[in-house]
């Protein structure tokens, strides 16, 4: 299973990739294996600052629909709209082409909250 070093995760099964004060979100490949195939991901917080914990979308996959949860307080600035059309991406390329949304980041010292790959690792036993 795939947990790349570089990113930090959070117990809700999110990645995220810190590029300054930018933040790039999806859900990490054991979450997407979990679910199963996904059919739809809706995202309606563009523009919007989600606090932390708080939703910021959701995952249709053809069992269940699980709530997205923001890993850092931000605003978001970007949904991957491929994902409209190839839901499917979250699946095959969770880390790459399955990215769901960027943020703004409002408070950068949440960063050390959340949790390196070796951390997520041992959160679920991989």
């Amino acid at each position: 299973m795939s947990i790349p070093a570089e990113l930090k995760y959070t117990k809700d099964h999110e990645w995220v990739k810190i590029e300054g004060n930018t933040a790039t979100i999806g859900i990490t490949h054991f979450a997407q294996s979990e679910l199963g195939d996904i059919v739809y991901v809706d995202v309606d917080t563009v523009d919007e600052t989600v606090e932390k914990d708080e939703v910021f979308g959701s995952v249709e996959a053809v069992k269940t629909v699980s709530d997205l949860f923001m890993p850092l307080t931000g605003e978001v600035i970007e949904f991957n709209e491929a994902l409209e059309d190839e839901p499917e991406k979250v699946n095959t390329d969770p880390y790459g082409e399955g990215w769901m949304i960027k943020i703004t980041i409002s408070d950068t010292s949440q960063i050390n909250e959340l949790l390196s790959a070796e951390d997520y690792k041992n959160l679920i036993g991989a």
